[in-house]
């Protein structure tokens, strides 16, 4: 790898990215206005049953969806624009350049994850600073998991973009992937109250690690080992998925 020929390539990703706005409104804005909506769909807040009023329905879903929003919004446009590349042939001449395959996985990575650093600064800001979002421990450590699950979602992205033939099959992989995380994730009832089945193949999915760290943030004061290991297990997913992204590079086009 060339660090000269990654900077190069994240360079060129982000000069296409500023000429495509509707990719640009969808990872920055969507995720905010989601959660905005959200906010005050969830704003009436039920009696505990005495004068103290229950924390809101948002204070205990919008941790989790600042985990989910990005993986989500970053996983759909890496794969519709890394697919692009594939099908238009200007992957197939990339590779014949003297351009490894890490410098061109790591060169994505670079330049999508700029991307999400803006887009996780933006809606936990916005989640913790102007919606109220009430968060026991460091808004710090929010911003921490939402920008490691916006890196999964990329990598996640280039790796099923080399399994689509058409920006609509692209799309449609979400359902594989994205969808089942989302419901074993534990946004919808705890983990620990599923079917035994289920709650097992919510321990090997990435998205309940992220859930789980943004709800330890959202509990605890200071950082628990519990934090620290989904942190852990998310990045390493990352990483690995980046891993067989690489692998699946080729230098002929499908």
């Amino acid at each position: 790898m060339s660090s000269a020929r990654t900077l190069a390539t994240a360079a060129r990703v982000l000069r296409q990215l500023r000429h495509d706005p509707r990719s640009i409104a969808l990872m920055l804005l969507v995720p905010c206005v989601m959660l905005f909506l959200l906010r005050y769909v969830f704003d009436a807040s039920p009696s505990c049953g005495g004068e103290t009023p229950c924390p809101s329905t948002f204070d205990g879903i919008g941790a989790s969806l600042l985990g989910v929003f990005p993986l989500i919004t970053m996983f759909l446009v890496t794969s519709i624009a890394t697919l692009r590349e594939r099908t238009s042939g200007t992957l197939e001449r990339l590779l014949a350049m003297p351009l490894g395959k890490g410098d061109l996985i790591a060169g994505y990575a670079l330049a999508f994850g700029l991307v999400a650093v803006v887009q996780s600064v933006l809606a936990t800001g916005l989640a913790v600073w102007f919606l109220g979002l009430d968060v026991v421990g460091s808004p710090w450590l929010l911003l921490l998991v939402a920008l490691l699950d916006a890196l999964l979602g990329t990598a996640l992205g280039l790796f099923v973009s080399a399994f689509a033939a058409s920006e609509f099959q692209a799309v449609q992989f979400m359902p594989a992937v994205i969808f089942p995380q989302l419901l074993l994730c534990g946004l919808f009832t705890p983990r620990d109250r599923m079917a035994p089945a289920l709650e097992a193949v919510s321990d090997v999915l990435p998205m309940s690690y992220a859930v789980d760290g943004m709800n330890e943030v959202l509990r605890h004061t200071d950082v628990t080992g519990t934090f620290v290991r989904d942190a852990l297990v998310v990045a390493g997913c990352a990483v690995l998925v980046l891993g067989l992204g690489a692998a699946t590079l080729r230098r002929r086009t499908a």
